[in-house]
């Protein structure tokens, strides 16, 4: 990841916070990267970690659903790192809300970019 760009930044930084336990302080690095990203790349990043400590499903597969979006509108090279877990969030996002079917579908595209679905 490219730390010059602000927006990554603050989600690294907000990884730190996450680590560190603090995941208010992480929520809101998260939030905040995503108002300051400058094109789809950085909106796919900070999609995909504002997702990720979502606690509402339907929210969590929003904000999934902003990721890949912008992924798609994104350089693919840039992005193709984060296909993989992109596509597992998914998956998990459609198992939260209720489609097993559609979950199985990005969790074999995960798997297409070398991520294997985990289940817990």
């Amino acid at each position: 990841m490219d730390l010059t760009r602000a927006s990554v930044a603050l989600c690294a930084e907000g990884t730190q916070a996450e680590f560190g336990g603090r995941l208010d302080e992480a929520r809101g690095l998260y939030a905040r990267a995503w108002e300051v990203a400058g094109d789809d790349y950085d909106r796919t990043v900070a999609a995909h970690y504002v997702a990720h400590l979502e606690s509402d499903p339907a929210e969590q597969l929003r904000w999934n659903e902003f990721a890949l979006q912008h992924a798609l509108c994104a350089d693919a090279a840039s992005v193709a790192p984060f296909m993989g877990s992109l596509y597992v969030n998914l998956g998990h996002s459609h198992e939260l809300t209720g489609d097993p079917d559609k979950a199985a579908e990005f969790y074999e595209l995960a798997a297409q970019h070398g991520v294997v679905h985990q289940p817990e």
